[in-house]
């Protein structure tokens, strides 16, 4: 009785620490239309208001791929925004948010994930489009993140590369 016990236990808290430490996306969750891509890590969708939401992404920051105020173009930051683009202009995603859901620009801060269930800030940075850059309390998947970012970088993909 007891080695069934623990078995048991070994094997609920392993599934409990895999799911908790996963991304989990519903199929049931609410779909929005991307209407517009600013650079690599920040887009606008259609949410039923006159201007739509902008949608900043947590947990990666891209490198800039337009000069503005202070900023310059940054280094594979309009590979970054071109394959944002292509991945997310004119599709749906679906968001998931963590404990702040704005930031002090008033963007909307969410996780994101494709049609097809793709963890899209994760898909970012394991492809070097973006890097892992975490702002507390928005910590959720800052492990999922620097486990991508670390295959990246030793793969030299994307802003890595040589």
């Amino acid at each position: 009785m007891k080695k069934s016990f623990k078995l048991f236990a070994v094997f609920f808290l392993s599934a409990l620490f895999l799911y908790c430490g996963s991304p989990v996306h519903s199929e049931e969750a609410e779909k929005f239309l991307v209407t517009k891509v600013v650079d690599g890590d920040t887009f606008w969708i259609k949410d039923g208001s006159p201007k739509g939401q902008k949608i900043r992404l947590i947990g990666v920051d891209a490198p800039e791929s337009r000069r503005t105020g202070r900023k310059e173009i940054g280094y594979y930051g309009k590979e970054a925004k071109a394959f944002l683009t292509d991945l997310l202009l004119n599709k749906y995603v679906s968001l998931e948010f963590d404990v702040d859901r704005t930031d002090r620009y008033g963007r909307t801060l969410a996780y994101v994930y494709l049609e097809d269930g793709t963890f899209l800030n994760k898909y970012l940075v394991e492809n070097g489009y973006a890097q892992l850059m975490t702002y507390p309390p928005n910590v959720k998947y800052v492990e999922v993140f620097t486990a991508a970012q670390t295959r990246a970088r030793e793969s030299n993909l994307g802003l890595w590369g040589k």
